[in-house]
């Protein structure tokens, strides 16, 4: 009997031996303000701290004397005689459990982000503690983990190690294929003109890329706002939720082009009846470029104003020195094409012409006065006013002089008085003259010169092709060698000294040049036929000797 006793007792006790390390059922005894007393069947209850039991951190137990209870066997008996219990590693137990199962069905798991450490997070699947690494939380990089720290979320399983309590888990692989199975869906629904909401994913210098769900878009810059946009970042930020259209989508390439002003009405429509032609209206300097600046007349509509229009006066400047971004301006519609969306506007236009006010105050033959502002190879440029320059050309300067003596004369900064010859308006230009001023004496020379008449020139030069005469001391004209006589051997230039008076015939005037051609050759002929009508003829039996000298000695006495 005492050998079978011996024999019981050494059974139970090994029995109860391979109890530490497992999981048991056991009964509440007693809660009190801590602990609740718990008895698993052996010699001794255990005790377990109430807030192993609670539903969550900081709730309290709900736990009662006779509730059943699942708890972990850490050792029989400690020193105090009561069995060392654990609520928590009971769970835990549980938990590994079920997901090694679920580990390896390859199941999704339910966790909750509690923690940071090193190179990562920490995640509680209801009692286990994983590893969530940095690169696994989502397919983007994730600037802030906070909003989703303490919320319940699937997580799959990468790599379970029991022996070393290790659990390696990943938010981003659960992610990828929700992606990918809403990136499916969504292909085979879209359409063009589908409006849907998206995710700014990233941002370009010609467009932003919308996540819309397992399938990124492009918004191109110009379909982002009816309003000038010059880089996307603008308007969009990157992480912003922004409702977009479908415009294009190539179901081959799987392109998808995305806009957002098609969902707002087109400015552009009436825009006609908006901004008539000649219409005055304030609008805003968006943009300068080299060759005028973008005025916006109202969001998404804007006109261009060509450097041109930008002034009366000021001419080859750059628009900038004109105005600024963002200033506003005045500026008078002058063509609409809305088919082509432009609108071409004056500034200029706003203001008085100076150009007509200066034609109205002096017309053309009014005399003015100003300081050269400068001298060219083609004439005087003259301010008349502060913003209005006039223009003497080289001809205008000097009756006499050639072009370049005559600019020789002047220096820029002189204080000068002209004739207004010409105002063009339409071209901006006014002609003035400074020789205009005094009468022409050439045309004063010329009072009773036509051509044919008979004068007497004095020579001035003998050259090798003839003699240069001057006529009544303001007119210079040219002989030529074939023309100082009839007879051809007096056709001899160094036969006349400088200074001798001779007599010839006004064959051509050139105003151009203001220079007479004249022919002694012709005045002895014209001269002759007048001898023969007054003195007779060689048929009446005079000798062309005779009448010839008795004409030249008439002459002769007539001048005696």
């Amino acid at each position: 009997m005492t050998e079978s006793f011996a024999a019981l007792l050494e059974e139970s006790l090994g029995a109860n031996d391979s109890l530490e390390g497992t999981v048991v059922k056991g009964t509440v005894i007693s809660v009190d303000s801590d602990h609740a007393l718990i008895d698993v069947g052996l010699k001794a209850e255990g005790r377990v701290a109430l807030k192993e039991f609670a539903p969550a951190p900081g709730q309290p137990a709900e736990l009662k004397a006779g509730d059943t209870v699942e708890v972990y066997i850490e050792r029989l008996e400690d020193r105090n005689g009561e069995a060392m219990l654990s609520r928590d590693k009971a769970k835990r137990e549980e938990a590994w459990k079920l997901l090694e199962e679920q580990f390896n069905a390859n199941e999704r798991v339910n966790g909750v982000i509690f923690g940071r450490v090193k190179g990562g997070f920490t995640v509680d699947l209801n009692g286990a503690v994983a590893f969530l690494p940095g690169s696994q939380v989502d397919i983007r990089p994730v600037r802030d983990i906070t909003p989703l720290m303490g919320n319940p979320q699937p997580f799959q399983i990468l790599k379970m190690d029991r022996s070393r309590g290790n659990i390696v888990v990943s938010r981003r692989a659960v992610l990828e294929e929700t992606r990918a199975e809403q990136r499916g869906e969504l292909i085979k629904n879209l359409e063009e003109g589908q409006v849907l909401e998206g995710l700014v994913k990233n941002i370009t210098d010609y467009g932003a890329f919308v996540d819309l769900g397992g399938v990124d878009g492009l918004l191109h810059v110009t379909d982002i706002s009816w309003k000038r946009i010059n880089h996307p970042s603008e308007a969009l930020n990157i992480g912003e939720t922004v409702k977009v259209q479908v415009i294009r989508f190539n179901s081959e390439t799987q392109r998808i082009s995305l806009g957002m002003k098609q969902l707002e009405a087109d400015p552009w429509e009436g825009v006609d009846a908006k901004y008539p032609i000649n219409g005055k209206f304030t609008g805003r300097v968006t943009n300068i470029t080299d060759y005028g600046a973008f005025v916006e007349l109202e969001p998404g509509i804007e006109g261009l104003v060509h450097v041109s229009e930008m002034s009366w006066v000021k001419k080859n400047i750059h628009p900038g020195k004109i105005v600024s971004t963002s200033q506003e301006v005045d500026v008078m519609v002058l063509d609409v094409d809305a088919s082509k969306r432009r609108i071409s506007l004056g500034i200029k236009q706003c203001a008085d012409n100076p150009w007509d006010s200066f034609m109205d105050k002096y017309p053309v033959g009014a005399e003015v006065e100003g300081e050269i502002k400068n001298i060219t190879e083609f004439g005087l440029f003259i301010g008349l006013t502060d913003d209005i320059d006039g223009m003497v050309h080289m001809s205008d300067i000097d009756w006499d002089l050639s072009a370049e003596e005559a600019l020789a004369k002047y220096a820029k900064g002189d204080i000068v008085k002209a004739k207004v010859l010409d105002v063009d308006v339409s071209k901006e230009r006014i002609s003035l003259g400074i020789k205009q001023l005094s009468s022409d004496p050439f045309e004063e020379a010329m009072d009773g010169i036509k051509r044919g008449a008979i004068v007497t020139c004095t020579v001035t030069e003998v050259t090798e092709n003839g003699i240069e005469v001057s006529v009544n001391d303001g007119l210079t004209g040219f002989i030529r060698k074939a023309e100082l006589s009839r007879d051809r051997s007096e056709q001899r230039p160094d036969r006349f000294a400088q200074g001798e008076k001779v007599d010839a015939k006004v064959t051509a005037i050139d105003k151009a040049s203001r220079k007479l051609t004249l022919s002694i050759k012709a005045f002895e002929t014209a001269e002759e036929k007048e001898a023969m009508a007054n003195y007779g003829s060689s048929d009446s039996g005079a000798s062309l000797g005779d009448i010839l000298g008795k004409a030249l000695k008439e002459k002769a006495t007539d001048k005696e």
